[in-house]
């Protein structure tokens, strides 16, 4: 418990950091935004503490300058403080929480002895009373502790049609092993009895007379057919359920479905009847086959919905004629309003279709039945369990405008994520649970009475109870002074420090009458170029003037007739207004000397479009904004000095160098434009590092063939030349052994193939005349005669001839 409180108490302190950070995240972008409180346009203090959390009032009457309206009284608290009005004098009412009701949850060890069910509490606190600002959260905690011992009421509901003829032998006994195996979970335990088959109507069930009366065959006894009837109310006496279940019979109908939505209907709605407590109600719902729902009643003529109401007379249900079967929707409803937890034993052919029910049926379970349910008691136990080691919270529905968020606490201070923080899972007797919930409102109802919601386990009879109030007004609105002479000689109620007008009165004094001038006529002096918008939306339209909205930043204003001016919306570069090299009027720069743009981002100095030669941009382009725009494609670079496609250094003075270093009976033209240095290998060349001017080595190659290095360089303005007196030649590979050794190699390759084919034909022949051999010697008949050989001569023994 000491971890818990611990974890808990931790879980509270960076909740507290979180809303706090979020407040001050809230403000800061309120701040730089322009705050939302000014710009609610509230005219009266009530009206701003709605807009938002933040928002204060100044109470201060001296705190409004010329020209400002009364809604610049309504403000963040920190821009309030900014504009000098005194703490004591900001109004900004806070929400509270009270507990009204705080039971502590049952201890057996603290209680000994049986309680009643009245006196058994699982759920702390009962009662509070929420006072709600809009905008801002209250949280509390509620406290879940599952009690020993508590009172359980099981009604056990049968189909009995015929196909259920062997369960009901094995449910005869039901009532005393079950009272037997739930003695050892509760000391106080109740069982009741229901059955139910179908509609007494085609074509659910045949009316004619003798199937009226026994709807099975001949050699039969069953019992009429019935929609639902309340065989036992609830009892702790489990000899008495075993009486009377063995008394029942079996009946039949002639459809697969059965009509079991009906009887659970009755069995929630008649409370009385069926003898619940408020305590845990379990309602084990037990078939082989599947259900009607609404509107299926049509086939028997039946059309009017279910009424939700109880209808039963000596046990029976009356109105299954009458009535159709209930939705889905609305068994669910009645379920959950009173509280109770079902339990689907059915058999395993329709558990899908079941399963899928129980997906929308809070707190219900599905239990596989055997054939002859003689496993319905560990099958009641076990759902039993599933259900009561879970914790669900439900809300009933809240008022409009009022929000409610979860955060369940479940054991060892786990956090559950499941069912939006609403659920706890694996609980045991004795565990405790915690839940934190935030009510919050968005707006104050129009009639601003208290509401009452209340806040309950699914299942469970017990309930929170939670009052809201609202904060529509300000405390100081209380004392409001009525025909103030201060609001134009009593035409308005002075309180919080500003006029509230009466009825057909406006202005910042109420100093305008609404029967002098319409108040559209007003409105349309407010409006520039007849558009839609009230003095930009940048001002308050007093009696026909446009006051202009204050800004949080004092450096920044709105200004015009009309408010559609101000000296902040101008167009920025580098993050500053006008580039920081001008000033915003109107919405439009005013550019200092030197600049132009929109945004006076474009400098008129060409000081930065200069190349080295003292050209601008090299002549190749202009000069715009301080940036060189060059006028052919091919160059680039901050002066157009670079152009990435032109011939390189290298091919640009190759022919003159070739010419000038290796002269040849052809005259050099217009190479005399560098001086040339004639150097003994490539290491004489200089290089980058020994050197302080700018160089470039070149690798070319001449008519020959042949590698030239050389060179280039600017020393002291003068182009020089140094290039290696010797070309590199290399000389070509000698082709008369290369061919001589290509025709030699495919030469031998051919003799290798050729005495490779021939070894390979020996070794075959020798091989097939090996097996030749073996065959002959392997032979059956002697090789001196030809053994299809025949005599040319026949010789015919005469039967007459006696040999005499």
């Amino acid at each position: 418990n000491s971890l818990l409180r611990l974890f808990l108490l931790q879980m509270d302190l960076r909740l507290l950091l979180i809303a706090a950070l979020s407040a001050l995240l809230t403000v800061s972008w309120a701040q730089q935004e322009g705050s939302i409180c000014i710009k609610a346009n509230a005219q009266s203090c009530g009206e701003c503490i709605q807009v938002s959390e933040l928002c204060g009032w100044c109470t201060d009457i001296s705190f409004l300058g010329e020209g400002e309206s009364k809604s610049a009284r309504c403000d963040d608290l920190e821009s309030l403080k900014n504009r000098n009005c005194q703490t004591v004098d900001i109004e900004n009412p806070r929400g509270s929480v009270v507990v009204n009701k705080d039971k502590p949850v049952t201890n057996r060890k603290n209680e000994p002895g049986e309680l009643k069910p009245e006196q058994i509490t699982q759920i702390q606190p009962q009662k509070l009373t929420l006072t709600l600002r809009s905008g801002e959260p209250l949280s509390f905690r509620l406290k879940f502790k599952r009690a020993e011992d508590y009172p359980i009421d099981l009604y056990y509901l049968m189909d009995l049609s015929f196909s259920m003829k062997d369960d009901l032998e094995n449910v005869k006994n039901l009532g005393t092993d079950l009272m037997t195996r739930m003695k050892k979970i509760t000391s106080d335990f109740r069982i009741g009895f229901g059955s139910f088959v179908e509609k007494t109507v085609m074509p659910y069930i045949s009316t004619t007379p003798a199937r009226l009366i026994n709807p099975c065959t001949s050699n039969q006894n069953c019992t009429s057919p019935f929609s639902y009837k309340n065989v036992l109310k609830l009892t702790d006496k489990g000899e008495e359920f075993n009486r009377l279940v063995s008394q029942q019979q079996i009946s039949g109908n002639l459809d697969s479905p059965e009509g079991g939505f009906d009887a659970i209907m009755q069995v929630a709605v008649c409370e009385n009847e069926i003898g619940w407590r408020d305590v845990t109600r379990l309602l084990v719902f037990s078939t082989d086959a599947g259900f009607h729902f609404a509107g299926d009643g049509k086939l028997g003529g039946i059309v009017l919905p279910n009424d939700g109401k109880c209808h039963l007379e000596n046990n029976m249900y009356t109105m299954s004629h009458y009535y159709d079967y209930p939705s889905i929707a609305h068994l669910v409803q009645k379920l959950s309003d009173h509280n109770i937890q079902t339990i689907f034993a059915v058999t395993e052919e329709f558990q899908p279709v079941y399963k899928e029910l129980k997906n929308l049926i809070p707190k219900s379970a599905v239990g596989t039945l055997s054939s002859n349910s003689s496993n319905v008691i560990n099958l009641i136990i076990d759902a039993y369990n599933a259900l009561s080691s879970e914790v669900i919270l439900e809300n009933t529905k809240l008022p409009e405008g009022v929000s409610i968020s979860y955060k369940s606490i479940c054991k060892n201070g786990a956090e559950a994520t499941g069912d939006n923080g609403r659920k706890c899972s694996n609980i045991s007797i004795g565990d405790e649970v915690f839940f934190q919930i935030s009510v919050q409102a968005d707006k104050c109802p129009a009639d601003g009475r208290s509401e009452t919601i209340k806040i309950k386990p699914q299942g469970f009879t017990e309930e929170v109870e939670i009052v809201l109030n609202f904060i529509c007004d300000c405390p100081c609105a209380s004392s409001g002074e009525p025909r103030s002479p201060k609001c134009d000689s009593g035409n308005g109620i002075f309180e919080c420090g500003a006029c509230k007008c009466n009825q057909g009165r406006i202005g910042r004094v109420c100093e305008c009458s609404k029967d002098d001038v319409h108040a559209e006529d007003l409105d349309a002096n407010c409006r520039k170029d007849n558009g839609t918008d009230i003095c930009s939306n940048n001002g308050d339209c007093v009696c026909g003037t446009c006051e202009c909205k204050k800004r949080l930043n004092p450096a920044e204003s709105y200004s015009g007739k009309y408010c559609e001016c101000d000296n902040f919306n101008c167009d920025r570069s580098n993050n500053m207004l006008c580039g920081g090299h001008g000033r915003c009027e109107c919405r439009k720069c005013i550019c200092d000397a030197n600049y132009t743009g929109s945004a006076c981002d474009c400098s008129m100095d060409t000081s930065t479009c200069m190349a080295k030669n003292g050209q601008l941009c090299n002549g190749r382009g202009s000069c715009e904004c301080g940036t060189c725009k060059c006028t052919d494609v091919k160059f680039q670079g901050p002066t157009c000095e670079i152009c990435p496609t032109c011939p390189g250094v290298c091919q640009e003075h190759k022919d003159c160098v070739l010419c000038r270093a290796f002269p040849s009976e052809k005259p050099c033209a217009n190479c005399s434009y560098f001086d040339l240095v004639k150097v003994a290998d490539r290491d004489k060349l200089p290089q980058p590092t020994d050197q302080t001017f700018p160089l470039s080595h070149c690798k070319v190659r001449d008519e020959n063939d042949c590698w030239v290095y050389y060179t280039f360089a600017i020393k002291n303005q003068t182009k020089m030349v140094y290039v290696v007196e010797k070309p590199g030649c290399t000389e070509g590979p000698d082709i008369v052994p290369i061919v001589a050794g290509v025709v030699a190699g495919i030469v031998l390759i051919g003799l290798a193939l050729l005495l490779i084919w021939k070894l390979l034909m020996i070794i075959h022949d020798r091989r097939e005349f090996a097996k030749f051999e073996k065959e002959k010697m392997n032979a059956k008949w002697d090789t001196g005669e030809n053994p299809i050989y025949k005599s040319a001569v026949t010789t015919v023994v005469n039967p007459k001839y006696e040999g005499k």
